[in-house]
């Protein structure tokens, strides 16, 4: 299995105390320093359950030119109509993922382009599926453009996420549902595509980070 970089130093900080706490514990004979060495090893585990980077299908089958994919792995808060006051300016649609503990936390481009604007904010850290937490958390916003098409997406952190990861900025170029960054612990994630485009999903459904398609362009064909 596949672990982000990120997440070796979560992984193993929790395993040297355990090695520690067990050798103690056979070194002296006695059980708490091993049964108390569980616990961190559970940590690590969940750590690596945490920051795993699974392959997806965009991975080895190119998305089709008009999808627009998850970000993220998750449950659709909104998909449609945007919440009020969370939008870029202009008229847009919203679709937003908010993502648990235990989904993955990856981030994928949910489209093709070029990155033409990026900003981080420092904010609050509200929980992610709070309304307030999209215009209030700290967060990191890229905007894409691939010719006439545009489509702007937001990594936002919740109550528990401290930290977003961000490996792209202006000029670089991102395929569709190519990994960007992840966000540490519960968060979401916040997708805008223009009113010609037709959201594909609905609120309350489970979606796949460079899988499911979230909105379709119109077909130039």
């Amino acid at each position: 299995m596949r672990i982000d970089p990120a997440g070796w130093p979560f992984i193993t900080g929790p395993l040297a105390p355990a090695a520690l706490l067990a050798a103690g514990g056979r070194a002296t004979g006695r059980r708490w320093p091993r049964l108390a060495a569980w616990p961190l090893l559970g940590m690590s585990a969940y750590m690596a359950l945490f920051f795993r980077d699974p392959d997806r299908r965009c991975d080895t089958t190119p998305a089709g030119p008009d999808d627009v994919l998850s970000p993220a792995d998750g449950v659709v808060m909104v998909a449609g109509e945007p919440q009020a006051g969370v939008a870029p300016e202009g008229d847009w649609q919203q679709v937003s993922v908010f993502l648990s503990v235990v989904d993955v936390h990856v981030n994928r481009s949910p489209y093709r382009g070029e990155v033409v604007e990026s900003s981080y904010r420092k904010g609050s850290f509200l929980a992610a599926y709070r309304k307030e937490s999209a215009h209030r958390n700290e967060r990191s916003e890229l905007w894409l453009r691939d010719g006439e098409r545009t489509v702007v997406f937001r990594q936002i952190v919740g109550v528990l996420a401290r930290r977003i990861v961000t490996r792209t900025g202006p000029g670089q170029s991102l395929e569709t549902g190519e990994r960007m960054g992840l966000m540490k612990f519960g968060s979401r994630m916040d997708v805008f595509v223009p009113p010609e485009c037709t959201i594909t999903v609905t609120k309350g459904q489970r979606v796949r980070g460079g899988e499911t398609v979230i909105a379709r362009w119109p077909s130039t064909n």
